[in-house]
């Protein structure tokens, strides 16, 4: 006997998407909500709107807490480096959080690994560039296969 499982994915207009930043990323969270309000794919902003000195963490677990509960189908993260919220995020069981810089990376990330939440480094990429990213990000599908028994092997509990 024979078993099909076929994965269902949302169109971009049915996705929801949590995004959140320190005091590097309203610029470049702008940006990216523009364009994914230009797709049609509902929000949730986490803030930060300011350039006032933050705590990366009070962001980056808003954006975890929305993705690991499924109140947000993928999260995007900001801070300087993308270390620190990326860190944050990863604190979070259900959590897969790539640093990304290119958007190759961004495919990858998502390809092999399944990551659920994206961090980009403000102080390292353009706005352009983090726009790019998201794209690629959002439009890349897990291939599974043999990824599949990899990713399993990350959960620590």
């Amino acid at each position: 006997m024979i078993f099909y499982i076929f994965a269902i994915r949302k169109t971009q207009s049915e996705m929801k998407i949590a995004i959140g930043n320190d005091h590097a990323g309203p610029a470049y969270k702008k940006a990216i909500v523009a364009y994914l309000e230009s797709q049609n794919i509902e929000v949730l902003n986490f803030g930060t709107d300011t350039f006032d000195s933050v705590d990366y963490p009070d962001f980056g677990h808003k954006v975890a807490e929305a993705v690991a509960s499924k109140k947000a189908d993928l999260g995007i993260v900001i801070c300087g480096s993308g270390n620190g919220i990326a860190i944050t995020a990863n604190k979070h069981q259900e959590i897969r959080c790539a640093l990304c810089w290119t958007k190759e990376i961004a495919a990858l990330a998502r390809q092999h690994n399944d990551a659920n939440v994206v961090s980009i480094p403000a102080r390292f990429t353009a706005i352009e560039q983090a726009v790019e990213i998201v794209k690629t990000f959002l439009n890349t599908n897990f291939e599974g296969g043999r990824h599949t028994g990899r990713v399993n092997k990350i959960s620590c509990m």
